[in-house]
């Protein structure tokens, strides 16, 4: 019994009747035009008029209902009034809709002013009789036929009675009209098959960006950090004894951070939705000055280079750098010290990169991760983002132990698969 009564004290079903009520009332600025035809056909009886205004105006309806407009208020008044989660609308890359996609919004407006319609005659009437028949006020009778079966209701507690069970109807009459809303809202101005596959792609498109950017972070501004942390470290060690190299650590950490900063702006600007500036490039072209900061650190890189690396451009020459610059941090982090052997080959038919370093007791054979007491933070995304990237461009990566002392990066791209 409680149960059944629930529905009727919730607010959200009388919010839903005012939905109802709103689509009645946003109807009557059409009913004079649909009154129009009428002056044409004076003539015909009163059934085809009232049936031919009804069409007229059902019809004029549909057609306000086409409009994209039309649908984006009815969604967001669907989701304030009915309590019903559903996206806005496909507006950009707008999806070709097929023709029943189309009379869906048509289609719900007609059944909204009907249910408006219906549900605020049907309960203003059973609220009015509610307020007017207890003790008989105005006179009022209280009467109902039915199949030939009548009931009349004159005064006394009998229409007190009678007087509840009219505010009861009214109440239930405004809970079915919401709750069958509230069921037709999702299936006919919810998004169609063409708007899931847009949302759906529309998102893919996010999360690769948000991923793409997420590499870009943890290759850039990690490679930065791990580089100026050991700069600073030198810089303090040979601050008295040599200046002039503690000087010179200081101004390698100066442009590394510089470069950091370009590299966050812009990423902190797209995650924000504001108009980027053009992204950071840097390309195999960049990679002397990389190898620079590491031996400012204090590290000894040991490059090898070969073939016409200037040819390689663009998409295959930024990863390539993203790359290397992936394989030195992880270098520079996890190695054991000694010195960092770096080639980079370009061939034919293939860019080949590697990047080989020391190993020492405290590192893991498996990852490359050191795990002594001076080892670096790992967020452990490092092969796997570097294993991604690979793959998307068409290549291979082998990462893992090269001989009992050492570990070794290699990564072979194909240079017919470029930007």
């Amino acid at each position: 019994m409680i149960k059944g009564i629930r529905p009727l004290l919730r607010g959200s079903t009388y919010s839903g009747m005012l939905f109802a009520y709103c689509g009645a009332v946003a109807s009557l600025p059409l009913l004079p035009f649909a009154l129009l035809p009428l002056l044409a056909w004076r003539s015909a009886p009163e059934a085809v008029q009232s049936v031919l205004v009804l069409l007229v105006w059902a019809a004029l309806i549909g057609v306000v209902g086409l409009a994209r407009i039309t649908r984006r208020a009815l969604v967001a008044s669907a989701r304030r009034l009915l309590c019903v989660p559903m996206p806005d609308p496909v507006t950009a890359r707008q999806p070709a809709s097929s023709g029943a996609d189309r009379w869906r919004t048509p289609l719900w407006l007609l059944l909204h002013v009907a249910l408006g319609w219906a549900g605020a005659l049907v309960s203003g009437l059973l609220f009015l009789s509610g307020l007017v028949l207890p003790g008989g006020w105005l006179g009022a009778e209280a009467g109902l036929s039915l199949f030939g079966w009548s009931v009349r209701v004159e005064g006394g507690w009998q229409s007190w009675v009678v007087a509840l069970g009219c505010l009861l109807l009214a109440a239930a009459v405004c809970a079915v009209v919401a709750n069958v809303l509230r069921w037709l809202a999702p299936r006919l101005l919810g998004p169609s098959s063409a708007e899931r596959l847009a949302l759906a792609a529309e998102r893919e498109l996010e999360l690769a960006e948000r991923n793409r950017l997420a590499h870009e972070l943890h290759d850039s501004i990690g490679h930065t950090l791990t580089a100026t942390t050991i700069q600073a470290a030198v810089a303090g060690e040979v601050l008295s004894a040599d200046p002039v190299a503690a000087r010179a650590a200081l101004r390698s950490i100066e442009e590394s951070a510089r470069a950091a900063l370009e590299d966050l702006d812009y990423v902190l600007g797209v995650l924000r939705e504001e108009k980027a500036e053009t992204a950071p490039t840097r390309t195999l072209a960049d990679l002397p000055e990389l190898l620079d900061r590491l031996r400012h650190a204090g590290a000894v890189v040991e490059p090898e280079m070969s073939g016409e690396l200037a040819q390689v451009q663009g998409t295959l020459s930024r990863a390539a750098y993203r790359i290397l610059q992936e394989g030195l941090t992880n270098a520079l982090r996890h190695g054991a010290g000694g010195p960092i052997g770096v080639r980079v080959a370009a061939a034919e038919d293939g860019l080949e990169l590697s990047v080989v370093n020391r190993t020492g007791p405290g590192t893991s054979t498996s990852t490359g991760a050191g795990s002594g007491p001076g080892a670096f933070p790992t967020s452990g995304h490092g092969l796997p983002g570097l294993a991604e990237r690979v793959r998307l461009l068409h290549g291979e990566i082998d990462a893992g132990p090269h001989g009992p002392q050492h570990w070794r990066l290699a990564v072979r791209l194909p240079v017919r698969w470029s930007a």
